[in-house]
């Protein structure tokens, strides 16, 4: 026996983790029984078009997987990127995200952004995918990361870079030759070369 259309709603936010109500186009089905869950409260919302399952376990990195579910060409960066790695021990209030230099700049009612403009060639770099709560997150890679912070050191302090450094060799999540590689990228081998002389 088919289920029902509300039944198939649920088993996709089951599957998916969170889901927009545009998700419920690519299986046929009417954004109204979305509605209708989340006003019979079997659903909850958890942000701006995004729900989930009322048992939903909700991660410490659950605002990561919302802000990449509504922007999927963006990458987590900076601050947000170095507390999923746990290189720093700050929780940063805003979620640090890197678009193209060319993109529209993305807006979510739910969660605090900080977006990051970056080049094509810088953007494409050091990036992984994890998934949290059912969701696809792109984060950049401890190194990248690093790296990026000293890119970024007048928007995060030169501090908070060489902490990410320091960290990021200490517990062995990075190589000599990726921060080289990524330094190179990111057009910051000259400021970064005396910090990584003093690894070796």
């Amino acid at each position: 026996m088919r289920t029902s259309k509300a039944g198939d709603v649920l088993e996709i936010i089951r599957e998916t983790g969170i889901l927009r109500p545009r998700d419920l186009d690519a299986h046929g089905i009417q954004r109204e029984y979305l509605i209708r869950l989340y006003k019979q409260g079997l659903i909850k919302r958890s942000g701006r078009g995004l729900y989930t399952l009322n048992e939903a376990n909700i991660s410490e990195h659950h605002n990561l997987a919302e802000v990449s579910k509504k922007t999927a060409n963006g990458v987590i960066c900076l601050l947000s990127a170095l507390h999923f790695h746990e290189l720093t021990t700050q929780i940063p209030f805003e979620v640090w995200i890197a678009v193209d230099n060319k993109s529209r700049k993305p807006k979510l009612d739910s969660v605090a952004l900080r977006v990051v403009r970056f080049s094509e060639k810088s953007l494409h770099a050091g990036v992984e995918e994890h998934i949290i709560e059912g969701v696809r997150v792109r984060v950049y890679n401890p190194a990248k990361t690093a790296v990026d912070c000293f890119k970024f050191r007048n928007k995060i302090g030169l501090d908070v870079a060489l902490e990410a450094l320091r960290d990021c060799w200490d517990n062995k999540k990075c190589t000599m030759d990726q921060l080289w590689e990524y330094a190179v990228i990111c057009r910051v081998s000259n400021v970064m070369r005396p910090y990584l002389e003093s690894l070796g």
